[in-house]
């Protein structure tokens, strides 16, 4: 194993997704739609992964979590109810110069604080320096509409969270699931924001994949159940991989908090760009039961059969991004490091997030090495995502399958037609080890399931 480094850049990322078929611009061949992003074979697999992962830890190895998907299209009521018709707004200045660009007026002074400079004067524009216009508030929802007339009775909303989704199911969920608080409802889904900024590859981006739990909890037992969300989606991050001190959970000021949440804190990641919000864990109270059992004249509420107490469960939010996971998964696990008077790239993934699991490699293509690699790979296929690489020198064969972060090369020489034994590389350690053949479904298996830990951890 060579000499690692922590060199890895948003533009190293952004040229590794492109050279491997990850992430590509969307619409690229008519120039490109700004901010949107097309996955390709591997990416499609690691955010396939990431998404797996994290219904096996909320749903599949817990017994209070419930699975939902809702619509994307939803009652036009619910984002009244939810407050998002009115409030869901960002402050929009546009400049009156040169460039004609549009900003987000927050972030401007955000940028003007942060390089200590005096934020009672005037901003100017980032780009061209012109001056900018007074600030309007600007939806970030996506107005579309349903059915043959366009008129106001046929608007809806693209959603622009997954929330309000599982809210307006809570009646449904509480009757059919058999579950009483505290309990959740888990959803994967797209969501949709017409940000004014986007930018930083895939971290913010107008269309958007959500993994969000809404946990209903008595309201006295609403703090407990806050500390433990906030312990267990830590502790995900770091079980998948992630860098310890690469996490840091941040608190939000008051100044920050939403009206109705009595506590929130973001799981924050040092990206490339510096640290940025992956996950949040707010307490939301019984804002958002309350507010649909107000605006649809139905009682969202729970009464226990035991005691006969009637409340409105609080909610405790963890909501992550399965994108913005998948971009940090990526950076933590990207690393450069010489081997032998060469570089070598490679993405350090957890085996379990990993696009491909193992790549067989005949090493010449005669000889009856591609039979029999090829009947190993079908053994292999059955049970994990497995790749048969005959392109090239073993040398890039293996470089390639590192830099798609392939944790196990399996590969089959002269050797193998005599003693029917093959050579299993270790991506990060770069051990090769001979094993019989017909154990190599088992050991793979046995290492997928075995605790790991990146070098780079150690």
């Amino acid at each position: 194993m060579g000499t690692p480094t922590d060199s890895v850049t948003m533009e190293k990322i952004v040229a590794l997704c492109k050279r491997r078929g990850f992430i590509f611009q969307s619409s690229e061949i008519y120039g490109g739609l700004a901010s949107t992003y097309d996955y390709g074979h591997y990416g499609v697999l690691l955010k396939s992964n990431v998404k797996a992962e994290w219904w096996r830890a909320v749903v599949q190895e817990r017994d209070d979590v419930v699975a939902l998907d809702a619509a994307i299209l939803m009652h036009p009521r619910t984002w009244e109810a939810s407050g998002h018709l009115e409030g869901f707004t960002d402050p929009l200045v546009q400049c009156l110069g040169k460039c004609k660009r549009r900003w987000r007026e927050d972030h401007l002074r955000e940028g003007v604080e942060a390089a200590g400079g005096n934020l009672s004067a005037e901003l100017r524009c980032p780009e061209c320096d012109g001056e900018l216009s007074e600030p309007r508030n600007f939806n970030l929802m996506f107005e579309t509409h349903m059915g043959p007339i366009q008129d106001e009775g046929s608007r809806v909303f693209l959603r622009p969270e997954t929330a309000q989704g599982i809210f307006v199911n809570f009646k449904n969920v509480l009757q059919f699931a058999r579950k009483k608080p505290p309990f959740g409802i888990a959803q994967v889904g797209k969501s949709f924001r017409n940000e004014i900024t986007p930018g930083n590859f895939i971290f913010r981006t107008r269309e958007f994949e959500q993994m969000e739990i809404e946990f209903f909890v008595p309201p006295a037992e609403a703090e407990q159940w806050h500390q433990h969300w906030m312990a267990e989606r830590m502790r995900w991050y770091t079980d998948l991989g992630i860098r310890p001190d690469h996490l840091t959970l941040r608190a939000h000021g008051a100044d920050e908090l939403s009206h109705y949440s009595s506590g929130t804190s973001d799981i924050e990641y040092l990206f490339p760009m510096g640290w940025s919000e992956l996950e949040g864990i707010a307490n939301r109270g019984d804002f958002d039961l309350t507010q649909h059992a107000e605006f649809s004249h139905q009682k969202l509420d729970y009464v226990d059969p035991q005691s006969g107490d009637r409340y409105v469960p609080h909610v405790i939010e963890p909501s992550a991004g399965a994108d913005r996971g998948t971009l940090a998964f990526m950076v933590d696990a990207y690393d450069e490091e010489e081997v032998e008077g060469r570089e070598r790239v490679l993405l350090r993934l957890h085996p379990r997030l990993a696009p491909v699991k193992a790549a067989v490699l005949p090493l010449v293509n005669k000889d009856g090495q591609p039979e029999k690699a090829r009947a190993i790979y079908e053994e292999l296929r059955r049970r994990m995502t497995t790749e048969f690489d005959t392109g090239g020198s073993i040398g890039k064969r293996y470089r390639r399958q590192d830099e798609i972060g392939t944790p196990w090369g399996v590969t089959i020489d002269h050797q193998t037609l005599e003693d029917d034994t093959v050579t299993l590389r270790d991506r990060d350690s770069l051990e090769q080890t001979r094993i019989a053949a017909d154990q190599i479904v088992g050991e793979l298996e046995r290492r997928l399931g075995a605790d790991w830990r990146s070098p780079k951890l150690d």
